[in-house]
């Protein structure tokens, strides 16, 4: 037991926290009280961070001791889920490696002070006020609480590198370790991260004019995986033009939704759901000559933009820094540079040079019209169009940190990835000093997921073990 601090029971030896088993390790599930705005602490505004702390089997008289591993996930605006075993994955082989693992539910999702419209109704009366909160929850406020997690778990412990956290970041989470390295550089031990080195940009529009090129590659991938597929979704756009179809949930299935399945390109084994989908919306169409309630819902089922709403209307924002508005940077992107490539109207399909061409699917990017289309946005329109067009938002990055750089990091960079864009994260890996990234075609934005092995070869490179690159 670590000695207590001005006579509180130190966080790891409480008898309170609710505790359970899973394969390789045993589940604490800790509540972290954070400042809403770390420049105003004094304010009172409070959130709720939830954290998930796994500690190895057999090794509970030692929490004082180990190492912490915080894992970030990917986002903007998903919780992190609860691993069924930590004997497999990148979970097992951080316990191989000695750590605990920390699992934060990031500000805003899960169990830590969720953001949905009905949690703002409960809270605020005016849009203002809504959007003058969930301003608060970008990355360097994640960051924030990360580090004052790190303070409360690491009090009292006598060697100063266990005091340390090591971190690994999935895609969003990436970014948010690159804002740790530029905030809080000495509370690093170590970090990894897979297809997220972020765009070092003060605004999005690079990076969807890199992006929107990317899904085109893939969309041409998927139609000579599946040629036929190109006159199945032309029957599927022609019909959603031609009729006003409501998802179980209220939403509207517009052509435009439909092309949003494109989404699912950037993962291994997206094709294959998407096709599977084309092909039930197709038969539907051509057998009763309406989409059912079992295709419908499996539609539906793919996006998250309704349970997962910061996903949506603070996505853009993710980007954002000295003073930068995003104005709906994807959507004008596409209206100026690739409206034809993924025009969703018939009649301009028809009018197009070539009327026969596919119609392509979008990816990783937002719209206005999406707060009209899924039910649950519709309540936060206001709220959307405020963050859009809020015009102060800080700094989330220091070059002059990273330049000077002392932390070891190592990273994968997915040369295909068409979420974060190769290119642009490149640049931003040769700006932080020391930085060894990994570039490899093997995977998909998901690779570290989808094969443990990623997170193995990680390891190895930041230990010097891997030295052919």
């Amino acid at each position: 037991m670590a000695p207590s601090t001005d006579n509180q029971l130190h966080e790891l030896d409480r008898a309170d926290v609710e505790s359970y088993a899973i394969r390789g390790g045993t589940v604490h599930e800790r509540f972290f009280d954070c400042p809403l705005d770390y420049a105003s602490p004094e304010n009172g505004k409070r959130v709720r961070i939830f954290v998930r702390h796994i500690v190895p089997l057999d090794k509970d008289a030692k929490v004082h001791e180990l190492p912490f591993l915080l894992y970030l996930q990917g986002g903007p605006g998903y919780e992190c889920s609860l691993p069924g075993s930590v004997k497999s994955g990148w979970h097992a082989k951080a316990i191989a490696e000695g750590y605990q693992i920390l699992l934060i539910d990031q500000r805003g999702t899960g169990r830590s002070s969720p953001i949905n419209a009905d949690s703002l109704d409960a809270k605020f009366s005016t849009t203002a006020e809504k959007v003058e909160y969930v301003s608060h929850f970008r990355a360097d406020n994640i960051v924030r609480d990360c580090e004052h997690v790190r303070k409360i778990l690491c009090a009292g412990r006598k060697d100063k590198a266990s005091q340390k956290l090591t971190l690994l970041g999935q895609s969003f989470g990436g970014f948010c370790i690159t804002t740790y390295l530029s905030l809080f550089p000495n509370s690093i031990a170590k970090a990894f991260i897979t297809g997220g080195v972020p765009p070092l940009v003060d605004n999005p529009d690079a990076v969807y004019k890199a992006t929107y090129q990317r899904m085109i590659s893939r969309n041409q991938q998927y139609y000579e995986k599946y040629p036929r597929d190109v006159a199945r979704v032309r029957t599927i756009i022609e019909f959603l033009n031609r009729n006003c179809i409501k998802l179980p949930d209220g939403g509207n299935l517009s052509p435009r939704r439909f092309q949003q399945l494109g989404l699912y390109f950037g993962f291994t084994g997206g094709f294959d759901r998407v096709h599977q989908l084309v092909l039930k919306a197709f038969d539907d169409i051509d057998t009763i000559n309406k989409l059912s309630a079992h295709t419908l819902t499996g539609i539906a089922n793919m996006h998250s933009f309704d349970t997962n709403p910061l996903y949506c209307i603070l996505h853009e924002a993710i980007y954002c820094q000295n003073g930068s508005r995003s104005l709906w940077s994807a959507h004008r992107v596409r209206e100026e540079c690739f409206a034809a490539e993924f025009e969703h109207s018939w009649d301009k399909i028809l009018a197009r040079s070539d009327p026969g061409m596919p119609v392509y699917f979008t990816g990783e990017t937002v719209y206005p019209w999406m707060l009209d289309d899924y039910a649950q946005l519709r309540r936060l329109k206001d709220v959307a169009v405020g963050l859009a067009e809020y015009p102060s938002w800080g700094q989330l990055y220091d070059k002059s940190v990273l330049a000077k750089n002392t932390v070891p990091v190592a990273g994968v960079s997915y040369y295909n990835d068409m979420f974060v864009d190769f290119n642009l994260s490149e640049q931003t890996a040769r700006s932080i000093r020391g930085f060894k990234q990994w570039v490899t075609n093997e995977y998909h934005h998901n690779g570290l997921s989808a094969d443990s092995r990623v997170m193995s070869y990680l390891v190895d490179l930041l230990r010097g073990d891997i030295t052919d690159l």
